[in-house]
């Protein structure tokens, strides 16, 4: 009863989705998870972060009710429902992992699993073996030196998202979409929030222009940012908490109830016996193949503890790349410079491909447009006219390098420009394909138009 032919460490969007494509393809297949179905992103992260970010969108409407034409009196909010239905959303997604096991005839061993020599997993002291042993641990908010979280008033991603009562003030360390995303949600619901960023622009992974964009969005609805600034030290002593930052003007000292720490994951590897069976890590990642093989045959890891990027998807598609190259498919590798980004604050952000600045570092000769939502009778039309589409193509061969995206709903759009570069599309194919009007996504037709100067709309 003990023998599989696929275990599976880790029920994340990675683990899950590895076995279910494992179980479709005829391995007998288990998942050993110590906690909830579903990992991080169906309990606490991706799922149960959209829906607050609902709820504040929500609340933002009942606001700005004037703006539409609308009378709406004596509305208010319910921090704490807010919350609940948040944690339902999540509830109800991790059933429905449950769901998918029992459809797909996937064993579930509750417990913490430890790899053993020989493709074996010990799980709290029952020992289960398989021909192939696929890690999917995932990853956890990083902590800093300077930022140690004790869960009350340094909190990481959990704790933000279940908090008992609201806080006033909030300092939001990292401006990655984790940081962004809460400093959204909490700045709509009425707390004061200054978001603290290392680097010189917020969102720093994304196209300069983009940065620049949500740096404004935010200031205009109030929230405080401050680049190029460190913590370097925080005093929890009294009733909150005082937060020490640097900054190119010397040091100041903030004041607030609680501090998110949102720098960085950090990758769930460590007692899972990667050592005892002598599996090789790098800068807190193991090591694998274009086909998710680690340097011990039977062994295989997927999702955030590799060097590909941190997300959903990815380690989704990983999984399913994974199994089917195991039964003997012919596969192609994941083309990791073809993988959306997205982050849910509003207004939301979408990416594919290289940046402007990344596209003149390569020595290549560009063309580049950009199409406002301004623009837009769709975006005006709906109330949502900040933002806009970025486009880069190489101005030889007219291959489609990039394509950036800020304002409501974009993350619903990249999609056209992932599978467009995937199916190699030129720049004058997407002007040639008929957008439909009014919509958000003729914009991205828009600002094709405008890198080959045929732009009618602006």
């Amino acid at each position: 009863m003990n023998k599989y032919d696929i275990i599976v460490l880790g029920s994340g969007p990675g683990g899950y989705v590895t076995a279910i494509r494992a179980s479709q393809l005829g391995f007998k297949t288990a998942v050993v998870e110590k906690e909830n179905l579903g990992g991080v992103c169906l309990n606490w992260g991706c799922i149960p972060t959209k829906a607050l970010l609902k709820s504040a969108q929500v609340f933002e409407y009942l606001k700005h009710a004037g703006d539409y034409g609308l009378s709406v009196k004596d509305y208010d909010k319910d921090f704490d429902a807010v919350v609940k239905r948040s944690r339902g959303v999540a509830d109800g997604m991790s059933k429905g992992v449950q769901f998918l096991m029992k459809k797909n005839k996937i064993d579930v061993i509750e417990g913490f699993g430890k790899l053993k020599p020989g493709k074996k997993v010990d799980v709290d002291g029952t020992e289960y073996s398989a021909d192939h042993i696929i890690i999917a641990t995932g990853a956890r908010s990083r902590e800093l030196p300077s930022l140690p979280q004790d869960g009350k008033k340094v909190i990481g991603y959990r704790e933000a998202m279940s908090l008992a009562t609201q806080p006033k003030k909030m300092i939001v360390v990292g401006s990655g979409a984790i940081g962004v995303e809460f400093a959204y949600f909490y700045n709509s619901m009425g707390t004061e929030v200054t978001v603290v960023e290392f680097l010189p622009n917020i969102v720093p992974v994304e196209d300069e222009d983009i940065s620049k964009q949500l740096e404004r969005s935010f200031k205009k609805s109030g929230i405080n940012i401050m680049t190029s600034a460190e913590v370097t030290k925080v005093d929890t002593s009294g009733n909150g908490v005082k937060a020490t930052v640097k900054t190119s003007k010397g040091e100041e000292i903030l004041e607030a109830d609680i501090i998110l720490s949102a720098v960085g994951i950090k990758t769930n590897i460590e007692n899972i016996g990667l050592e005892d069976v002598g599996i090789v890590v790098d800068k807190d990642k193991i090591l694998v193949d274009k086909f998710y093989k680690t340097n011990i045959p039977g062994y295989y890891a997927i999702g955030d503890v590799t060097p590909g990027q941190a997300l959903a998807h990815v380690a989704s598609a990983e999984g399913i790349l994974c199994v089917e190259n195991i039964k003997g498919m012919h596969v192609e590798a994941l083309d990791y410079g073809n993988i959306p980004g997205c982050t849910y604050c509003s207004p939301e952000i979408a990416s594919v491909g290289l940046t402007e600045k990344q596209a003149k570092d390569k020595g290549l000769d560009i063309k580049v447009g950009k199409f406002p939502f301004s623009a837009s009778g769709k975006a005006k039309a709906s109330g949502n006219p900040d933002g806009f589409v970025k486009v880069i193509f190489d101005a030889k061969y007219g291959e489609w390098l990039g394509c950036h995206m800020i304002g409501a709903g974009v993350t619903d759009m990249i999609a056209e420009a992932v599978l467009g570069r995937k199916l190699e599309t030129t720049g004058h194919d997407v002007l040639k394909a008929v957008h439909p009007h009014p919509t958000m996504s003729e914009a991205v037709m828009e600002a094709v138009a405008a890198a080959y100067d045929e732009v009618i709309h602006l």
